[in-house]
């Protein structure tokens, strides 16, 4: 038995808030003092880290839930299934329907639920739930729903990945820069051929590295609205990436009996364009290889870090669009591999 990715959608907001945009905004340090560098410093050096030119952000009108949906409804219509047969629906996201303007995130129902309704499936039997495991989470989403067909519970699952992320940043931190919004999604079905998901590997690490992502305060010291956005210690983020990442891919494929030479693509979370060229190249150096040219995909420069949505979002468009001369062949073996808060990790093996 093998589990197959029949069908791809993604939502691309139209929304794109350009680097210039940040011109006007005051960033702050974390005590609240100005930084000294003028803003167009602050923008060119953020650039050369994260290689993010621009980013995309959801009209005002829409919520995470009616991105999910968005693109769910793409992947159901590609791989040509009724969403009645669907026994999951299992949905990546951290932080609910933000809805534009508001300060809390609402969390119940869940975006499951949410989505579920809004494709109108009536069958109680399609268990709709969300998946919390930081930007790692639509991967962790394949994980679970690979692990009820392998067990008999299902037969036909929708794993999505979507985020607002635009609404829960601290505009007085210079980080905000890096978020945006999105959602990609894919059907999961049983396969009697060979191609499919051949191995996957998962960790979290919590002992030292649970806050290394958390929701904190803002920079703002004259903000009093109580208001809690997302915070990270990028240089512990960076280095706890480049230490254990490529040590779980590497564990991945060794699991799947596939040569490192045999490996077309690796789609990897888009965090940060320096972290994950670093990150590739490490894992490369673990079988002393040098890093192949276009082996990995990148969309950061354009849509930004949307979180849980980055890959989804990328394999669907690569998929669809020949993305940057990037294409995928079948039979092609591909690597998928994510990091994010918990610290968690994780990746999957899988033939095309």
């Amino acid at each position: 038995m093998h589990i197959k990715i029949t069908g791809t959608g993604s939502y691309i907001p139209n929304v794109v808030k350009k680097n210039a945009d940040f011109n006007q905004h005051q960033f702050l340090n974390e005590d609240g003092s100005a930084f000294k560098q003028t803003n167009d410093i602050i923008i060119k050096k953020f650039k050369a880290i994260t290689g993010i030119e621009e980013r995309r952000y959801a009209n005002p009108q829409l919520n995470t839930s009616d991105l999910g949906f968005y693109a769910a409804n793409k992947a159901i219509s590609d791989a040509k299934i009724d969403p009645e047969k669907l026994d999951y629906i299992i949905v990546a996201s951290n932080y609910g329907d933000v809805k534009h303007g508001n300060i809390q995130c609402d969390t119940v129902p869940s975006i499951g639920s949410r989505i579920k309704h809004k494709l109108g499936i009536k069958n109680p039997n399609c268990i709709a739930y969300d998946m919390l495991f930081g930007c790692p989470g639509w991967v962790q989403g394949i994980i679970h729903a690979q692990g009820f067909m392998k067990a008999g519970m299902a037969k036909k699952c929708l794993v999505i990945g979507a985020e607002t992320l635009s609404r829960v940043v601290d505009h007085s931190d210079r980080d905000s820069m890096i978020y945006s919004d999105g959602a990609g999604a894919t059907i999961l079905e049983i396969s009697e051929n060979e191609n499919g998901i051949l191995s996957h590997e998962a960790a979290s690490h919590t002992f030292a590295e649970a806050d290394y992502i958390n929701f904190g305060e803002s920079y703002n010291k004259h903000d009093n609205s109580g208001t809690r956005f997302i915070k990270m210690k990028g240089r512990k983020i960076y280095e706890f990436a480049l230490t254990n990442v490529p040590l779980a891919m590497k564990s991945c494929l060794d699991k799947s009996g596939i040569s490192i030479k045999d490996l077309k693509k690796i789609f990897i979370h888009q965090a940060n364009e320096k972290m994950d060229e670093a990150i590739i190249e490490r894992f490369y150096k673990l079988y002393d290889l040098d890093t192949p040219k276009d082996i990995m995909p990148m969309c950061i420069n354009e849509f930004g870090n949307s979180s849980v949505a980055t890959i989804p979002t990328l394999y669907d468009i690569v998929l669809k669009e020949n993305f940057k001369n990037h294409k995928l062949n079948k039979g092609d073996i591909i690597l998928f591999a994510s990091v994010g808060a918990g610290m968690n990790i994780n990746a999957f093996v899988y033939q095309y």
